[in-house]
């Protein structure tokens, strides 16, 4: 039998679906209690007149170790601490006032363990409320643990930075990002293009860009300072002796791979870029992130010239920046027409 969903109206609501179904409503309540279970999350219904439980799925009796008596009929009085009983009874009213779904977080003292769990109510009337409660203790711990080992590493790298700074002092590097700067940059620029056109082999620039930080970290300049001494550590480590990793403008780095043709310099600088996008750079306890768009071209197959080649590595940055940010563009090859 061919089934046509243009003949068959969708009913306005699930209340409407319920009604045109002719399913018992107690079959659509054992059903979602059965899926609710798996999840370990815990329904209740509560009397508001009473305070006393009328409903309570079997996991709300283990979660509070009654098993065998269950939750129906107890008060939140026969559970819980008086302050916790009070914050119960404040987003209960809450519910009641605003007439739809209200969530709120509750910490609760459970068998000498300290448990924290949200719970959304929805008001049955104006008698009931009933609530899905769901566990986010172990959650909340694996966020404090996280919390913790990224402020031990911001602490690290901050220790790290200072003693390089110190030992790099006076040596003619850039003080953020520990790499040589514009001068020093130019100077390897025409050695290399030198050694390239008497030897007739290649090798390769690309420029670097930081991508801006996303707005929503809110941290401005002082991110952006975390930002560029993380990629000077990730370009220090990654590129070899006879390479040039320099500091060449505001938020613009270069490398100049000696030797290495265009197809491998994609390659490492592809690998570059999702190393540093996977780096942790900490600022406040808070990953910022560290994401670049980089240009690669290269000498003679790109341009022959230096200003030809800086041009054609600018630009592949900028497609690479206008494409969205961290990923690496490859500065097209002009063809003669012979």
């Amino acid at each position: 039998m061919e089934f046509n969903a243009a003949a068959t109206p969708a009913p306005a609501s699930f209340d409407a679906w319920l009604a045109s179904s002719g399913t018992p409503q107690a079959h659509v309540a054992a059903g979602l209690l059965g899926l609710l279970e798996p999840t370990g999350a815990c329904l209740t219904v509560k009397s508001m007149a009473t305070g006393r439980y009328v409903f309570a799925s079997p996991a709300m009796g283990e979660l509070f170790g009654r098993i065998e008596a269950g939750i129906v009929g107890a008060t939140d009085a026969d559970l819980m601490r008086g302050d916790e009983v009070q914050a119960m009874r404040r987003s209960e009213q809450a519910t009641l006032a605003q007439r739809g779904v209200v969530s709120s977080e509750h910490r609760l003292e459970i068998g000498g363990r300290r448990r924290e769990f949200m719970v959304m109510r929805f008001p049955l009337g104006q008698e009931h409320v009933m609530a899905l409660w769901s566990d986010k203790t172990e959650e909340r711990h694996r966020e404090t643990h996280l919390q913790r080992a990224l402020q031990q590493l911001e602490q690290q790298q901050k220790s790290l930075e200072q003693m390089r700074r110190e030992l790099q002092q006076g040596s003619g590097r850039d003080e953020v990002s520990g790499l040589y700067m514009r001068a020093q940059f130019d100077d390897q620029l025409l050695r290399e293009i030198d050694l390239s056109t008497r030897e007739h082999r290649e090798f390769t620039l690309v420029l670097i860009a930081l991508d801006p930080v996303t707005a929503e970290t809110g941290l401005g300049e002082e991110a952006r300072q975390r930002l560029l001494e993380g990629l000077g550590r990730m370009l220090r480590a990654n590129t070899r002796a006879m390479d040039a990793a320099c500091r060449i403008g505001d938020d613009l780095f270069a490398v100049l791979l000696s030797g290495v043709g265009l197809a491998t310099a994609h390659a490492r600088m592809e690998q570059l870029r999702r190393q540093c996008h996977a780096q942790i750079v900490v600022l406040h306890g808070q990953d910022i992130g560290l994401s670049l768009s980089m240009g690669v071209a290269s000498f003679p197959h790109t341009a022959s010239r230096q200003e030809e080649l800086l041009g054609a590595a600018e630009m592949a940055v900028k497609e690479a920046q206008r494409r969205g940010g961290n990923q690496v563009v490859l500065a097209s090859i002009p063809f003669g027409m012979g």
